[in-house]
């Protein structure tokens, strides 16, 4: 199992960060790696709510299953990982001095033997991470941005 966090500062109060969070339904629109998410579940957010996200790196597709195990409005959101990587992963959100937010995502994956097991994640971690990175700073941008 691997674990990989990136951490930002985004120049927004938490509850604006969170209102960009929530909404899991936008997450393909900040994160390269998601090309479409679907409900899989009637509810489309808290504990509970499930969803499938096609998945791209590379060359490499893959669908992804998850459902929220974690829902603490402006603070946290936590995710279980149920395709063929399984793992868990986490957004969490704490306030900084100035009005900003401490924008944390942070996964535990586990990858198939079929995409080389702990040689695979071993592997993908920096790319997994460099990827993230970028969805963070894609993030970042669309809040302040906005503001």
């Amino acid at each position: 199992m691997i674990t990989i966090t990136v951490c930002d500062t985004i120049h927004a109060p938490r509850d604006v960060v969170w209102q960009a969070v929530e909404r899991i339904e936008t997450h393909a629109e900040w994160m390269k790696d998601a090309v479409r998410i679907t409900f899989t579940s009637p509810q489309h957010s808290g504990v509970g709510a499930s969803f499938e996200c096609l998945t791209r790196v590379g060359p490499l597709f893959t669908t992804d299953r998850f459902v929220v195990t974690q829902w603490r409005p402006g603070a946290l959101m936590g995710i279980e990982h149920r395709g063929a990587v399984t793992g868990d992963a986490e957004f969490r959100l704490d306030s900084t001095p100035g009005d900003a937010t401490r924008f944390c995502w942070e996964e535990r994956l586990r990858f198939p033997w079929w995409l080389g097991g702990p040689i695979g994640e071993q592997l993908g971690k920096p790319v997994l991470r460099h990827i993230w990175q970028g969805n963070v700073a894609r993030l970042k941008a669309s809040i302040e941005g906005a503001g």
